[in-house]
């Protein structure tokens, strides 16, 4: 066979690849996975993701660019019975996918998976709650469609190793929010194969320049993702065909590379990635996580509450991804959240890193800011070394009268190895929906979703979602 120039393949040898077996395997099990298949710790982290990105999406919804893009999609695309959630409108189905995974990305809130290294459920839920109803979906029917779309985004960020200048958000969670979607509409495994490979070319190819200069487009990628997957399983419903491997020539070559397929498989449906997940608190990039932590010990130790200008210097040691995040001068809210030496600085100065202390007033705070430029922050490659499992982080702070205080950790609050207790995610879920509904409209969707593998339909819970922000709403 002649070779071509650039290491160019010729079509007769791409094209006489098979499918892999990894695949074929998979689309046996998506179309074969019932409720009765979850663990039952599966279905009650699963019932917790569910009722986190609730919040996350109503809270979000509440920010300036989300109501207004809000409003201007109620015009342009006219109204339907899938709420966007918090906004007290309805969509069609893909407007209102993408409005609630931008929203959910606002704050920086919603849970995610430290091995797939991204955001699984805010790239799955929304296109599952918008194509649910068509198919008058059952409580049980959503949770399996949420835990099997949550596996597939997630093994593929496990199996591949996205490019270091593509941002995670709108790359995978195309593939998971298209199973999740076929499932509900009980694609067989022919058709579930056909969604992946559909799906898997339609990805975004994202940049991670924007979370670190606050390019707020980065906030559409989910959303984007989950108005695709509903397109996808749409183009296979239609007859429509992807190539042989998508998955594989996307991830192994387009913006990922090194794609393992053996993990597409190992312990499929016995390891489920949805329950071993995090949760988050702080509400800024994860990556800031353990360094905060370590400073929260910190302020504990030294009598619960350091000002701002006490301070002579913070520095931190951490691995690669959060030394990354060294920029001091944050020009926005989104990159208020991915600058480390800020998130300490307005931790101290109020006192704990809430969406408030990111906005704009807090940001402005010269105190704050002042302090962000006294904080250094190094890679320590051994530490580098201990991902994925651990995400460490050292902090020494000295004080201007000449103490110092130390402290270190090995992982973030919220993930597998230190979990939030299941009331500790009840009580995010009502900070964060109480002051978009009131607490007993929250609490009403919190008993809803507490009961959901039990629900015949899901009219009950896309009431409660369709309900409009109220004044006042934490009465």
């Amino acid at each position: 066979m002649t070779s071509l120039s650039f290491d160019v393949k010729p079509a007769s040898e791409l094209l006489a690849a098979a499918r892999p077996s990894w695949l074929d395997r998979w689309g046996a099990f998506a179309a074969g996975l019932t409720f009765a298949d979850l663990p039952a710790p599966v279905v009650e982290r699963a019932k917790l993701v569910l009722l986190d990105c609730i919040g996350v999406i109503a809270a979000g919804m509440q920010e300036p660019e989300c109501r207004a893009l809000a409003g201007r999609m109620a015009e342009t695309g006219g109204a339907g019975d899938c709420p966007a959630i918090g906004a007290g409108r309805g969509f069609a189905a893909g407007p209102a996918a993408f409005l609630n995974g931008v929203a959910g990305t606002m704050l920086e809130l919603d849970e995610g998976n430290q091995y797939a290294r991204g955001h699984p459920g805010i790239h799955v839920l929304p296109a599952i709650l918008a194509a649910a109803p068509r198919q008058t979906s059952s409580g049980a029917d959503l949770l399996t469609a949420l835990a099997l779309g949550y596996e597939i985004g997630s093994r593929i960020g496990i199996a591949a190793k996205l490019l270091v200048t593509t941002h995670p958000h709108g790359t995978w969670g195309t593939a998971g929010a298209a199973l999740g979607v076929a499932h509900l509409n009980r694609a067989d495994a022919a058709a579930m194969i056909e969604t992946l490979n559909i799906a898997s070319t339609l990805g975004l190819a994202t940049s991670r320049r924007t979370m670190l200069e606050g390019g707020t487009v980065r906030n559409a990628y989910a959303g984007v993702s989950n108005q695709l997957g509903l397109t996808a399983w749409d183009l296979a419903a239609s007859g429509f065909v992807g190539e042989t491997d998508g998955v594989g020539s996307v991830f192994g070559g387009v913006i990922a590379t090194d794609f393992r397929p053996e993990l597409m498989v190992e312990e499929l449906g016995e390891r489920w990635e949805i329950a071993r997940n995090y949760f988050k608190r702080h509400a800024a990039c994860r990556y800031t996580h353990g360094a905060l932590d370590a400073l929260g010990d910190i302020v504990a130790r030294a009598g619960g509450r350091i000002a701002p200008a006490d301070v002579a210097a913070i520095e931190v040691d951490t691995y690669v991804w959060a030394a990354q995040l060294n920029g001091p001068e944050p020009k926005n809210m989104l990159a208020a959240k991915f600058s480390l030496p800020f998130a300490l600085a307005t931790f101290l100065a109020n006192g704990a890193a809430t969406p408030d202390a990111f906005r704009d007033g807090a940001r402005e705070d010269a105190a704050t800011r002042d302090l962000a430029r006294r904080v250094t922050v190094r890679e320590d490659r051994d530490l580098t070394a201990r991902l994925p499992g651990l995400r460490p982080a050292r902090v020494r702070l000295t004080l201007a009268d000449g103490r110092s205080f130390a402290a270190e950790a090995l992982t973030n609050k919220g993930d597998t190895e230190d979990p939030y207790s299941p009331d500790e995610v009840r009580a995010k879920f009502a900070d964060l929906a109480a002051p978009v509904w009131g607490a007993a409209h929250a609490a009403a969707i919190a008993d809803c979703v507490e009961s959901i593998d039990r629900a015949a339909d899901l009219s009950t819970l896309t009431r409660l979602l369709s309900a409009p922000a109220v004044a006042g709403g934490s009465a």
